[in-house]
């Protein structure tokens, strides 16, 4: 009898063949399915938020719907002597006058779209900023000094990426990568500061989370070819008072309108006249289910400006960066139902998706531009206002420079 140990029959040839063909198929499919996840996520990453019922239909800016307006454009110019005849100056005019308006070697050094103050303006710009933190912290807001550098899934997470790259400051990868990712400049203190809590499961009795940070904002605005060219209205560098509420799915409608009111706060302390819009379905954001502008007056141009946004996402970019909490274990019916339960372990409520709210409060760049210009006086100084006086040791008049 022929011994055949040690040989392999052609039955086991033909199932290890199968085996190998299987293992082929599979890595196949598997590499198949890849690429359909990653078309579908990328279909999926490009679709906006759902809008609230109370958006209003609209297809642009100019369908937007006034909720409410603060202050008289008069009545400033009355306190401060303007006449008929007074032609109100631009912001960068009014700044220039005082000697604080350098964009010339700003340009030469790094391009269109930057400007360097100097001077009074300058410390202007210091006093709003430190005036819009003190407001926040008085608010409850912590104070939040992040990162100005993130990565590609901090963007991906509060849905600037992957629709708005062109619109980033990109860090090449030889100089420097987060985490092995691509790395950019943050384009608002909204990216950070609601990426602190990427991936955790918060307890709902910590809830609402409220944090605010001054930073310097970097956009490359390219869609904006063309437009608000003069002076600060749209630059690539810029600073902002960023405000971040994380809230649960109840009160986030509520937190929105605190956050919005908190903004709105800042332009009555400085007494610049203000409407507040909320934003029609073909304006809103991106990542907004509904959203809030606040719109400053520049008396220049004699138009209402944009000076903040304030959107409540709803849990949209919580889903993207997986930041859920877990609700309050509900009270027990009755003392009877709680008896015969004794025995047993509370069962803890599944984590559910948080929403997150974020607003400006408010653009310092622009609130300076609003200062500047409500607050010249036809001789060319600026009056400080009243609540910035302590954060500019007291001083009430930036005088114009008087030239040789």
């Amino acid at each position: 009898m022929r011994d055949s140990r040690g040989e392999e029959t052609d039955e086991i040839q033909s199932v290890k063949a199968k085996a190998s063909e299987a293992g082929d198929e599979a890595s196949r499919t598997e590499e198949r399915l890849a690429q359909i996840e990653s078309k579908m996520n990328a279909l999926l990453a490009s679709l906006p938020n759902l809008l609230d019922d109370v958006v209003p239909d609209g297809d642009d800016d100019s369908q937007n719907q006034r909720v409410s307006q603060w202050g008289d454009v008069d009545a400033l110019p009355a306190r401060l002597g303007w006449t008929p005849a007074f032609q109100p100056l631009w912001h960068d005019d009014v700044a220039a006058n005082l000697g604080g308006w350098n964009s010339e070697s700003a340009v030469a050094m790094s391009g269109a779209r930057f400007v360097s103050l100097t001077g009074p303006v300058a410390r202007l710009e210091r006093a709003i900023s430190s005036y819009f933190l003190d407001l926040a912290s008085s608010k409850g807001y912590v104070e939040v000094s992040p990162p100005l550098v993130v990565s590609r899934t901090a963007l991906e997470g509060t849905s600037q990426l992957p629709k708005f790259e062109n619109d980033l400051f990109k860090i090449v990868p030889e100089s420097h990568t987060c985490n092995g990712q691509d790395a950019f400049l943050i384009p608002t203190a909204e990216v950070p500061l609601t990426n602190m809590h990427a991936g955790q499961i918060l307890e709902e009795d910590d809830l609402p989370i409220s944090y605010c940070a001054l930073t310097p904002c970097f956009r490359a605005e390219a869609g904006s070819y063309g437009r608000d060219t003069r002076g600060l209205i749209r630059t690539h560098q810029f600073y902002k008072v960023e405000l971040v509420k994380i809230a649960s799915a109840e009160t986030s409608d509520e937190e929105h309108h605190k956050l919005t009111r908190h903004a709105e706060e800042c332009l009555e302390g400085l007494e610049i006249p203000y409407r507040k819009m909320r934003l029609c379905s073909g304006d809103v954001g991106f990542s907004a289910q509904h959203c809030y502008d606040l719109e400053a007056w520049l008396p220049s141009t004699g138009e209402y400006r944009e000076i903040s946004s304030c959107s409540n996402t709803g849990d949209f970019q919580a889903r993207r960066m997986g930041l859920r909490y877990r609700p309050k274990v509900a009270e027990e019916e009755s003392d009877g139902d709680a008896k015969s339960k004794k025995n047993k372990k509370a069962k803890k409520p599944k984590p559910v998706f948080c929403h997150t709210i974020n607003g400006s409060g408010l653009a310092v760049g622009r609130t300076l531009v609003a200062v500047l210009e409500n607050y010249q006086t036809p001789e060319g100084d600026v009056v400080v206002p009243e609540v910035l006086r302590p954060y500019m040791g007291g001083l009430e008049i930036l005088k114009k420079v008087k030239k040789d």
